[in-house]
């Protein structure tokens, strides 16, 4: 009698395997701090929440600090590629802010979907412990700046210089420093709890930053 050859099962997939356990990370991280906040939140109970050995996140990352940080990242990015945003936060951006000719326009845009983005629970809790606990650890202050805000505020020297070349802004003026007549208040009053922000609040942000105070 003639046996049939055995199907042999195929071997498993050590990279899939490695992405489903840091997805599986990413998610505890991120649900943890929602809801238990920052301080409670610890690399055994997101091991735990994610089914996967605390070792497994001590050979990725030295800390949970580090843990959010990345979950964090690739939280904004999935979000923007799914919206079709036309700004994202964070290394991996492959958006940019939109180049319609129109500057008032175009900025008004990228700030409302950032408003709408800040006053996100599941993007508001694990920013606002970032950017907190930034603020006494000097390495992630760092790398908070600059694996997530400066890639996002480079999309704005991109667009104010494009605004330059079109003759829409002065040729001698420093988009770096320009874009922080609207970047840094919103996050101020953001940060700080000293108002409300939406989209009338950016608009006349935008409004101030390019039309100035002086009377037309």
């Amino acid at each position: 009698m003639v046996q049939k050859p055995t199907q042999q099962k195929p071997a498993p997939n050590s990279t899939r395997r490695s992405e489903r356990s840091r997805r599986a990370i990413y998610d505890a991280a991120l649900a943890l701090v929602s809801e238990v906040g920052y301080p409670k939140t610890t690399i055994e109970g997101i091991a735990a929440r994610a089914g996967v050995g605390k070792q497994t996140i001590y050979r990725w990352w030295s800390s949970k600090a580090d843990v959010l940080l990345e979950a964090f990242i690739d939280l904004s990015a999935q979000a923007a590629e799914a919206a079709h945003r036309p700004e994202v936060i964070g290394e991996a951006a492959e958006y940019e802010i939109p180049d319609t000719g129109d500057l008032e326009a175009d900025l008004k845009q990228v700030l409302r979907a950032t408003v709408d983005e800040l006053l996100d629970p599941k993007f508001e809790i694990p920013s606002r412990a970032l950017a907190a606990e930034g603020v006494v650890n000097e390495q992630l202050g760092r790398e908070f700046v600059g694996k997530l805000l400066e890639p996002q505020l480079q999309l704005y020297v991109k667009r104010l210089r494009s605004a330059q070349d079109q003759g829409a802004v002065r040729p001698e003026i420093d988009p770096r420093i320009a874009l922080e007549l609207f970047v840094s208040p919103l996050a101020q009053r953001w940060l700080q709890y000293t108002g409300p922000i939406s989209y009338e609040y950016v608009d006349t942000l935008v409004d101030y930053a390019l039309h100035g105070l002086a009377r037309r």
